[in-house]
This record gives structure tokens, C-alpha cells and sequence, in this order.
């Protein structure tokens, strides 16, 4: 039985992170074979390409190389992470994918959809998501969060990009959404925690009773 592929998606400060670890400790409860893993990296080539990527220093970094970079992450990640875990029949809960891409590279940055699709689809062979959470937050909202979160410490290279740049990445995912209903589940990510987790948990219950008899 193959397995379920499983992303969370969202602007920076959405919550993401907090989301993944409440879905983690649901599968664990449920007693649900999974696997967690996030993007850019999730192996050790693809970590190694993340630290490129997200280093503040690295200001002189070109959209193409940034896009390919991403692409060489996930290529690895797919082959060596996603795919065995999706044979074994394992859940794979992944904090971000492709959408993102799209979303912060072609929206964000202004590089052609279509190129940005189409390395990825090279990059992943194919593979996309049973189910995307599409958690939506204001920019704004989102940048006070992480300066609360970071305390004074660094935003890495993206999250320090300029507002009218995450204004544009929520739009692509926006467009994404609007492109791909039956995938993606859109949420709210303006009220607590709590409820944001409420509609993941209900929606995945669902997904979960289809395929392990929960």
C-alpha cells in the first residue's frame, strides 16, 4: 500500500512549524507509521543546500541560482526521503514543496511560472501531494511573529526580503489555491492555534479513515 503525502504550506509566520509538530503528536496518537521532514532539506546533501540558500550573507545570490538550488534540495530529498517512505505505506508530513517554489520563486521573485513548474517537475519526477494545508496569514501579521519569535536574533535571507515580495508569495499561494481546490485545504491563520489545528485534525481524520481504517 503506498503510502500518504502530506504538506503544509503558508506565508513566513503562518505557523507552519507549530501546525507539524500537532499533526506529528495526532499520527503518533493514532499509532500511524509517518515520517516528518521539511524543505529546503530534510537529508544531509539537502540541508547542506539549505544553509546555502537561507544564509544571510549570501545577499548576492541571482533568482536562477536560487531556484535551481531549491530544486537540487528537493531532487534529493524526493529520491532518498519521500519516495521510500511513501512505499512503505507511511504518511509523509513535509513543511513545504513544489507550492512553495511557485509561490516564492516565480510570484515572489518574478520568474516565469512555467520555468519554475517545470524544473520542479524534472527536480521531483511528478511527484505532488495527496493533500496540501494552505495555512493563510496577512504578511504584516506574519513579520511581527517572527520578530517576536526571533527575539532579536536574524531572519534568515528570505524572511528578510522586503513586504511587497511576501505580499506577492501570498498572493501565488493564493493563485494555487484557486488552481487546485480539490488538493489543497485553505486555513485561517489568523485565529489561535487551537482552531487552526481543529480544522487540520478534521479534515485529515477524514483522509486517514480512507486509507488506514482509523
Amino acid at each position: 500500500m503506498n503510502g500518504l503525502f502530506i504538506t503544509v504550506e503558508g506565508p513566513d509566520g503562518s505557523g507552519k512549524s507549530t501546525q507539524i509538530i500537532l499533526l506529528k503528536e495526532f499520527l503518533e496518537q493514532q499509532g500511524i507509521p509517518h515520517v516528518v521532514t521539511r524543505e529546503p532539506g530534510g537529508t544531509a546533501i539537502s540541508d547542506r543546500i539549505r544553509s546555502l540558500i537561507l544564509d544571510p550573507a549570501h545577499q548576492e545570490m541571482v533568482d536562477e541560482t536560487e531556484v535551481l538550488l531549491y530544486a537540487a534540495s528537493r531532487a534529493q530529498h524526493v529520491k532518498e526521503k519521500i519516495m521510500p517512505a511513501l512505499a512503505e505505506g507511511k504518511v509523509v508530513l513535509c513543511d513545504r514543496f513544489v507550492d512553495a517554489s511557485i509561490a516564492y520563486q516565480a510570484y515572489g521573485l518574478g520568474i516565469p511560472v512555467e520555468e519554475v513548474k517545470a524544473v520542479n517537475r524534472f527536480a521531483t519526477g511528478g511527484l505532488m501531494p495527496h493533500r496540501s494545508y494552505l495555512i493563510d496569514i496577512e504578511p504584516g501579521d506574519g513579520r511581527k511573529r517572527m520578530m517576536h519569535r526571533y527575539a532579536g536574533e536574524s531572519m534568515d535571507r528570505i524572511e528578510q526580503k522586503e513586504l511587497d515580495y511576501h505580499e506577492r508569495v501570498r498572493a501565488g499561494f493564493k493563485s494555487l489555491y484557486n488552481e487546485n481546490e480539490g488538493r489543497f485545504c485553505l486555513v485561517d491563520g489568523s485565529q489561535s492555534v487551537e482552531a487552526v489545528f481543529h480544522t487540520i485534525e478534521k479534515d485529515m481524520k477524514i483522509l486517514l479513515s480512507n486509507r488506514y481504517n482509523t
